[in-house]
């Protein structure tokens, strides 16, 4: 089995300015980086017309409606002062969640090794009922409440390194004993959350706050933490949260990682993770907004998923 980039071209549609740093740049500097490494063997595919009606066990109706009738026909419209709105963002926002549920059950019924989704908007700062951060919909708590729901996972594990902390997913799983949800991140920062002291009702949530200036030492150091939790947690399935702007070139961030790092994170949590998932992984992409260093990265991040 191969590992597969999930992607749309929908994705490039979600006009947010140019200028925005959320921008469409983003997915296609990752492809053209991609496009020149033939020797990844990656297995490229859309995402199936899936039922989406899954949404509802991750937002609000109330706010899922919302966001339907704020698409707008021309021009941009902001759902907060971050997050942007085109006309393009309609079937982005919507396929993004069907990348995220078609890479789990490909992954799931073994027809897949592994996957990561090439998709925007990102999701890990989208709340129950309100958009942030750049986030319309919650990603990858889509895909952890789709395998609860549907294949009655108990254990899933999502690992979060964006430098932001994901406060949306860590909001929608604080009281979900089936969730672990873990975060490395710079603090003070935004969100604003993420201290070590949330712990989520069942001691289901790890946070490891990041001084400004954190080299990749100290930041490996830090990620044994990460990696004892999940040894202890022993998951079922594993999900990334796969934000690249902890990079020491991203204009977003002040923790110092090269691109190369992200080979070793993605690597050492697979060393443990897959004894007790065995290979059920599934990544989604959130930040990471210097186009270069985004790119490499990601592919960093997918020859790990791809070797292991």
């Amino acid at each position: 089995m191969n590992t597969g980039l999930i992607f749309t071209k929908s994705s490039l549609d979600h006009d947010t300015g140019d200028s925005h740093p959320e921008n469409k740049f983003r997915i296609q500097s990752i492809l053209d980086k991609l496009k020149t490494k033939k020797n990844l063997n990656l297995e490229w595919s859309e995402p199936d017309n899936i039922d989406i009606s899954s949404l509802n066990k991750t937002h609000d109706n109330n706010y899922i409606q919302k966001v339907k009738r704020a698409f707008p026909n021309k021009g941009h419209v902001f759902l907060d002062g971050d997050t942007v709105l085109s006309p393009g963002s309609k079937n982005a926002s919507y396929d993004a969640v069907k990348s995220m549920i078609s890479a789990v059950e490909m992954v799931h019924n073994k027809k897949l090794k592994n996957a990561f989704c090439a998709v925007r908007p990102p999701g890990h700062h989208a709340e129950f009922s309100k958009a942030m951060g750049f986030c319309i919909f919650n990603n990858v708590a889509v895909g952890a409440n789709y395998l609860i729901e549907k294949y009655k996972y108990k254990k899933i594990a999502i690992i979060d390194f964006d430098v932001h902390h994901g406060n949306g997913t860590q909001n929608l799983f604080f009281s979900n004993e089936k969730v672990l949800y873990i975060s490395t991140h710079q603090y003070p920062h935004f969100p604003g959350t993420g201290s070590s002291s949330e712990k989520g009702r069942y001691d289901n949530i790890l946070n490891i706050p990041l001084l400004s200036g954190t080299n990749s030492r100290e930041y490996f150091n830090a990620y044994e933490y990460v990696l004892k939790k999940i040894k202890n947690f022993k998951p079922e399935f594993l999900l990334f949260s796969a934000g690249f702007d902890a990079h020491k070139d991203d204009p977003l961030s002040n923790i110092n990682l090269k691109s190369e790092d992200y080979h070793e994170i993605t690597k050492r949590t697979l060393l443990v993770a897959n004894h007790f998932c065995e290979g059920k992984i599934v990544s989604v992409l959130e930040g990471g907004y210097n186009l270069n260093a985004l790119a490499e990265s990601t592919e960093q991040h997918l020859k790990a998923l791809v070797n292991f």
